[in-house]
């Protein structure tokens, strides 16, 4: 993979990078087509990353789909297709990890101790190895395309990271390949993440500012599903992740929720309109 990007970088051609986990669906398509519609090379990785995993969260049995992921790709134009084996990434002996402070510990981090830890460490090195002019990230998960844009930033890398919108199902339900563990009466049940974002929606588009107001709209839809249990539902600032009273300049609405036993994210990015202030739009 070094060999091949350095040989398209002598070429003068843009190279880009799509990390993955696999099992790809529409989500991971549209971050590779925005790839290809920039770049002259397009990388995209499939690693489903041990360090990001938890001790009792479902490493084993993440969906993996290895020959349908290439056919995939292949039938989009990918150049390479780089799936690297967790010993080639963890060699025996191993032990440096990229650790964006304070930031890894909220939200994600806080239910999910040691997570970014694992994603950060990971996309670094496949940066490094890749040194791509471009890296694509899916907006669903919100909080860690921030924290990668910052250690980007701390680390003075040369890679720019693009985040593309979120692909959702007709329904509502942003794509994710954790909704394969969905049974039917779950996969109903999951619209409940959209529908509570939506109430905010409507919220905001009636001229609500107040986000304690906003997150209690947002909990009366979840609460009101009898298979849905909240982890967390909070308003914070786009840029620092920190808690707001009142809407302002740009700010995520962020969800997690179990739906059975399978725990879905999703989140609208709200942004006051520079030219009308205290006007805001909603991207879903």
């Amino acid at each position: 993979m070094k060999q091949a990007a350095r040989a398209a970088r002598a070429e003068g051609r843009l190279v880009g990078l799509v990390p993955t986990m696999g099992a790809l669906h529409e989500g991971h398509l549209s971050l590779v087509r925005a790839a290809l519609g920039q770049c002259q090379t397009v990388a995209v990785s499939i690693f489903v990353n041990p360090a990001q995993f938890g001790p009792h969260e479902d490493l084993s049995r993440y969906p993996r789909a290895m020959e349908k992921d290439a056919a995939l790709l292949e039938q989009l134009g990918v150049h390479y297709l780089f799936a690297p084996q967790p010993a080639e990434i963890y060699p025996g002996g191993f032990r440096t990890y990229v650790h964006v402070e304070s930031w890894s510990e909220r939200l994600e981090g806080r239910s999910r101790p040691g997570h970014f830890r694992g994603v950060t460490t990971v996309v670094l090195k496949l940066l490094e190895i890749v040194q791509p002019h471009f890296a694509y990230f899916g907006r669903k998960d919100a909080q860690q395309a921030r924290l990668v844009r910052q250690m980007v930033c701390d680390l003075n890398l040369d890679t720019e990271i693009v985040v593309r919108p979120i692909v959702r199902e007709a329904d509502g339900l942003a794509m994710s390949s954790r909704n394969a563990y969905l049974n039917r009466d779950e996969r109903r049940a999951a619209t409940v993440l959209h529908r509570a974002l939506d109430a905010v929606r409507r919220e905001i588009t009636g001229g609500e500012r107040d986000t304690q107001h906003l997150q209690a709209a947002m909990r009366k839809v979840l609460d009101a599903e009898p298979l849905a249990s909240t982890d967390y539902a909070e308003i914070v600032d786009a840029e620092t992740l920190e808690p707001v009273t009142r809407l302002r300049r740009s700010c995520l609405v962020l969800l997690a929720v179990f739906v059975g036993t399978t725990r879905l994210i999703d989140n609208l990015l709200v942004e006051e309109d520079a030219g009308k202030p205290g006007e805001f739009g909603v991207s879903l």
